[in-house]
């Protein structure tokens, strides 16, 4: 971690997803494997976005997307890539004087349109589109809002050499521990379970050099990615 900044271990509560695909091995290129979901996209706020108020956002151990089995393509895949596009998790901040608990939204796609949204409760109004690294936070009775600088969203690809990923998504990659066959012959459900790291995945510019968040203090979100994934199947 850089010299200035400090983390934590955020608790989730919602993660949304854009874009989820089975990669058969580590030269697949990015849209060569299986692609079993792909999020709605609009133009309203401009360039083309990912449309937030259709997005799906789900809770841990809760299901993200079904779909029949016989619509994928038979074959091993030894990869899962899913494109992360918003977060929803309580973190513990410093204001005047007290240790408090409280609501951030990140999105970390792309780039997201977003009409309105709410943080604990309190609304947000936007109306536009919001490159990677927008979030806003619930601190007492308001909602703080800022931008991540561009670049600085941590995105776990272990493919770098073989497979690369666009600039400014956040196109996470895991491997299985063994690979996930689909014969086409399937007469019962397979349950793939995706798992996140949260590992200091919460990071911050800090103005006092205390190891707490204090927004109110002018310290700024730098880091919302991820620090892993490890897909699973049964």
């Amino acid at each position: 971690m850089p010299d200035g900044n400090a983390a934590q271990n955020p608790d989730f509560q919602r993660v949304s997803a854009h874009y989820v695909e089975l990669t058969p091995n580590a030269t697949t290129w990015l849209g060569d494997g299986e692609v079993v979901y792909e999020g709605p996209q609009t133009t309203a706020g401009g360039d083309a976005a990912i449309d937030f108020g259709q997005a799906i956002a789900v809770g841990e151990g809760q299901t993200f997307l079904s779909i029949p089995l016989s619509e994928m393509s038979p074959g091993n895949y030894e990869y899962l890539r899913v494109s992360l596009s918003y977060q929803e998790f309580q973190i513990d901040y410093l204001a005047q004087g007290f240790d408090l608990n409280g609501v951030l939204a990140g999105f970390i796609g792309f780039n997201t349109y977003i009409t309105s949204f709410a943080v604990n409760g309190l609304n947000v109004d936007v109306n536009a589109n919001k490159l990677q690294g927008y979030w806003a936070f619930q601190t007492l009775s308001q909602v703080i809002e800022g931008q991540a600088p561009e670049g600085a969203t941590t995105v776990v690809n272990p493919l770098w050499d073989t497979s690369p990923i666009p600039a400014g998504s956040c196109l996470v990659t895991g491997q299985f521990a063994e690979p996930l066959i689909i014969s086409g012959n399937e007469t019962e459900d397979i349950v793939v379970t995706i798992s996140l790291s949260i590992n200091q995945s919460f990071e911050w510019t800090e103005v006092n050099a205390d190891g707490l968040f204090e927004p109110e203090a002018g310290e700024q979100v730098v880091d919302m990615g991820i620090r892993g994934m490890i897909p699973s199947w049964d």
